[in-house]
């Protein structure tokens, strides 16, 4: 009888913005480790050619196409921010394909486990398909100072994204594993390494 190959387990790796998960998710990557990222995989569904780039475009009109063809993301946040139907409409349309997009890389995976990257990962429920959750942490100064760095932002905007994304206690209370990245990237390197090594040592794949 022959035994099935064992899938690989489900990592979910989330943090909030400057917190630097996804520099420990290049590290998991440059380990071999197979990382699918649920921001590119909402950037996948809509591009053209695609069937919900079409649903969206006849749903909302063809004012949010950009002259190449292309969603023009501005012009339908605009739409959606203000009506909540809407918004809804493009969510119930969007969720399930993006699942689709993500189970689908997911499985693709040949590494011992695989890695999913959200930074919404609690909030949307996608911690279904994970087996563990490992939570990249960061003091709240710190995300601000690092993502102001980063991105030509206000703190204000800084704020307000804290706010849309779960409060770090609400992040933490769902994890397996929790990083504090509050030193430099060659301590977050070895944390990651330690954690790998761990990751390796466990079983469990995909049901």
């Amino acid at each position: 009888m022959n035994t099935p190959v064992e899938k690989p387990w489900i990592l979910g790796l989330t943090g909030g913005i400057g917190s630097g998960k996804s520099a420990a998710a290049q590290h998991f990557i440059d380990l071999g480790i197979h990382v699918v990222d649920a921001d590119h995989a909402a950037r996948w569904v809509v591009e053209p050619g695609r069937p919900a780039l079409a649903a969206i475009a006849e749903h909302f009109g063809p004012g949010v196409l950009q002259a190449d063809g292309t969603l023009d993301r501005a012009a339908l946040r605009a739409l959606i921010f203000e009506v909540p139907e809407q918004r809804r409409w493009l969510e119930g349309l969007l969720h399930p394909l993006i699942g689709e997009e993500i189970a689908h890389n997911l499985a693709k995976a040949q590494s011992p486990y695989a890695i999913l990257v959200s930074p919404l990962l609690i909030e949307s429920g996608q911690t279904a398909i994970t087996q563990r959750v490992l939570v990249i942490d960061a003091p709240q100064q710190l995300q601000i100072e690092r993502t102001l760095q980063r991105d030509q932002t206000t703190e204000q905007q800084v704020q307000a994204i804290l706010k849309a994304q779960s409060s770090r206690q609400d992040r933490v209370s769902h994890a397996d594993d929790v990083v504090v990245n509050d030193r430099d990237l060659a301590w977050l390197h070895s944390e990651v390494e330690r954690l790998h090594n761990f990751y390796l040592t466990l079983r469990g794949g995909q049901s």
